[in-house]
């Protein structure tokens, strides 16, 4: 049985492990507790009644939250001419065609967290798609990621935009920001993250559609959330 810090124990005595709190006083229980000495990511992570495996139950979007994550975020462009000049001037921090399919190739380059491309550009990128897809960074149009619209979709990144996504569990992990923006934000920010998750709510799912949701922050314990109340 895997042996816990003291600074988690300590953190984790206010928590009842079987009761399940109010949105704000579980991030408030979560933020709360014994820091670690950096400012640690808060996380939610939301049990959803489907069932993955079924292509018509996959649950999949993205969001912007209200006050951002907390974190700069790398933004490579995969675009030519005038939609490579756009994206410069949107504030993308490599931007490039061939050039930097190349080098992602030959040099396993991958100092960068969000990846956008202009349809044109799909072609040479599924060149790397081995590279890029386990890492949850190939460009996809369901999540905008593919777009004409280079300028919106790296202002909405840089703004705080999230993409979540189902896992094999039927769990949605997620970041809500760090635990420096306090209860207040946080709060927002997951409203903002559960709404987003409640629109995209497959037709084929039945029953409960969130069957439980926790938060935690990234070195400390678990605080459940009572599921109605993240939902309203």
């Amino acid at each position: 049985m895997a042996q816990h810090s003291k600074r988690f124990r300590t953190a984790a005595e206010p928590i009842d492990r079987e009761q399940r709190y109010a949105l704000g006083d579980a991030i408030g229980l979560a933020i709360g507790g014994q820091r670690a000495k950096f400012d640690e990511t808060v996380e939610i992570a939301i049990r959803l009644n489907v069932d993955p495996r079924q292509a018509d139950q996959n649950v999949r979007g993205t969001v912007v939250l209200p006050n951002g994550i907390g974190k700069a975020q790398r933004v490579l462009v995969f675009a030519k001419g005038e939609k490579a000049k756009e994206a410069e001037a949107a504030g993308a921090d490599f931007v490039g065609a061939e050039e930097l399919v190349r080098k992602i190739q030959e040099e396993n380059w991958l100092d960068f967290d969000k990846v956008v491309a202009t349809p044109d550009m799909m072609a040479q990128v599924g060149r790397i798609g081995k590279i890029l897809g386990p890492r949850g960074l190939m460009p996809n149009p369901k999540v905008g990621t593919v777009t004409m619209d280079v300028s919106k979709t790296i202002k909405e990144i840089k703004a705080g935009k999230v993409e979540f996504r189902v896992e094999k569990a039927g769990i949605v992990h997620a970041p809500l920001g760090k635990a420096s923006f306090g209860t207040e934000k946080l709060v927002e920010n997951a409203h903002a993250l559960l709404s987003a998750v409640l629109r995209a709510k497959p037709a084929a799912a039945k029953g409960n559609y969130v069957r439980s949701v926790a938060v935690s922050t990234t070195m400390g314990p678990g605080v459940k959330v009572e599921p109605s109340a993240a939902a309203s």
